[in-house]
């Protein structure tokens, strides 16, 4: 309470001292002196002489990339517009008003230039902020109004993601032409971006202008604009870690339907998964890219290349799945199989015949060819069945030399002999059907070995093929690309 009543001895100083001011006066008077007794029209263009155009310089100030809209093509912005032209009829002298050099004047009071984004896609054509006119002493306007844009542009798809956008803002006025209102940009430059929002998708490279004068062959006059381009880089951070590593780990998962055995019976399903969640990589991508028939993204061509891949994958896996499973009561091996692939292909891939029976038939047959005793112990073998088949003759004829007289014992001997020579007998057909059995297997075993070392060599051509053809393709595709960090 004690310090309310000392403040208020203090504040009616402060009003008797100002009591008398009269700044708010000289402003008025100067609007007064401008716009009252009917001296002013805003219709009026603010030249001395009728045959001159107003001098009009533009400017923008982009303040914000909100969004591109690639589907759509169109890119919304925040920009600030600057106009400045000198007006015959708002002129005065600052010394008789208190050295008032300025004033701030609705838009609805004075003449502005008409104008108006051409390639507008708003709603209401014009999105700007109907701001004050700020107007100085000595004729001079400047006009400064806020709007946000939204304006068409021709999307490029062709590097995508690592593509560069040029999104022109043509202005220009509506209603006057060059004879009427000339128009030239207030700074060489373009575009001021000096108070630039960093966006988190694009990076600015810059915003150059273009003044165009345009002569129709229906009108004489010459009408013109202002064409500021927008030139925006596409930050490739987002989509390397979110589609392009991803689609190269997938891509690198095809190259193992080579590796995984035959025997396993899920190199087709490995290889389907795959082509699969490729397709719904390239449905996320197609979702962001606008229905144009007029280019092929640069990412769509390597998920081309890799989905081709894939499928050549699958065929691949399916040719060695069927020579693989081939066997001597379904297929012959051809010549040029045995000579091709078992022979040259094998040799210029380095690979060698797996141990086993048909490893062991090589190297006798090759070993036959270099020690003679081997056809002599194989003669030996062959002539044991007759060996054993005469061992009956011998003991008849030993037995008929020693009892040549007793009836009853050389008929017992007789049948003993028989029943002997009838069991052997039986026990070599069994022997015979038994080594023709396995004579047999061996064989079908050593053609199914013939077709599974076929199987592999072209398993092993084929991943060699799949491995160039996708390392060969990112390279390429990443080294065409324009940038790949931006």
């Amino acid at each position: 309470m004690k310090s309310l009543n000392q403040l208020i001895p203090v504040m009616a100083i402060v009003v008797c001292c100002f009591k008398g001011s009269q700044q708010g006066s000289h402003e008025r008077q100067v609007l007064a002196h401008l716009f009252g007794h009917g001296n002013y029209s805003k219709l009026e263009r603010p030249v001395a002489n009728e045959s001159h155009p107003v001098q009009v310089k533009f400017g923008i100030i982009l303040q914000q990339l909100i969004d591109v809209d690639e589907k759509n093509q169109v890119v919304n912005t925040n920009i600030w517009l600057q106009m400045s032209w000198h007006a015959y009829n708002l002129v005065w002298d600052p010394s008789d008003f208190g050295n008032v050099t300025t004033v701030r004047v609705p838009v609805s009071m004075v003449w502005v230039p008409d104008i108006l984004m051409y390639n507008s896609a708003s709603e209401g054509f014009d999105a700007t902020f109907r701001t004050n006119v700020v107007v100085s002493s000595d004729g001079s306007c400047l006009w400064v109004p806020p709007g946000m844009f939204k304006s068409t542009c021709a999307i490029d798809i062709t590097w995508f993601p690592f593509d560069d956008q040029k999104c022109d803002l043509k202005f220009g006025s509506w209603t006057h032409t060059g004879h009427y209102l000339n128009l030239s940009q207030d700074n060489e430059a373009g575009g001021d971006t000096s108070d630039f929002i960093r966006n988190g998708e694009w990076e600015l490279i810059g915003v150059p202008v273009r003044r165009n004068v345009l002569e129709y062959e229906c009108c004489p006059e010459v009408y013109i604009d202002l064409t500021f381009t927008i030139h925006i880089r596409r930050r490739t951070l987002y989509y390397g870690f979110n589609i392009i590593i991803p689609c190269v780990l997938i891509s690198s998962l095809s190259l193992l339907l080579f590796i995984l055995p035959p025997d396993a019976g899920e190199k087709i399903s490995l290889g389907t998964t795959i082509l699969l969640s490729l397709m719904v990589f390239l449905l996320l991508v197609a979702e962001t890219m606008p229905p144009t028939s007029d280019a092929v993204p640069l990412i769509g061509i390597y998920f081309a290349c890799i989905m081709i891949l894939c499928s050549l994958s699958v065929c691949f896996t399916v040719i060695v799945l069927n020579l693989h499973h081939r066997s001597p009561d379904t297929h012959h091996m051809p010549q040029w199989i045995k000579r091709f692939v078992c022979g040259w292909l094998a040799l210029a891939l380095r690979m060698e015949r797996p141990g086993g029976v048909v490893g062991r038939r090589v190297a006798m047959q090759r070993a036959r060819l270099n020690d003679p005793r081997l056809d002599t112990l194989d003669e030996k073998s062959r002539s044991l069945m007759a060996n054993v088949l005469d061992i009956d003759d011998d003991l008849r004829m030993s037995n008929g030399g020693s009892n040549g007289g007793g009836n009853n014992s050389n008929s017992s001997v007789k049948m003993g002999k028989v029943s002997v020579r009838y069991d052997i007998v039986c026990i070599l057909k069994e022997i015979r059907k038994i080594t023709t059995k396995f004579r047999k297997d061996e064989e079908e075993n050593d053609v199914k070995n013939e077709w599974k070392f076929a199987a592999m060599v072209i398993d092993k051509a084929c991943f060699i093929v799949c491995l160039l053809f996708t390392f060969g393709s990112t390279f390429a595709i990443m080294l065409s690309a324009p940038h790949l960090i931006a």
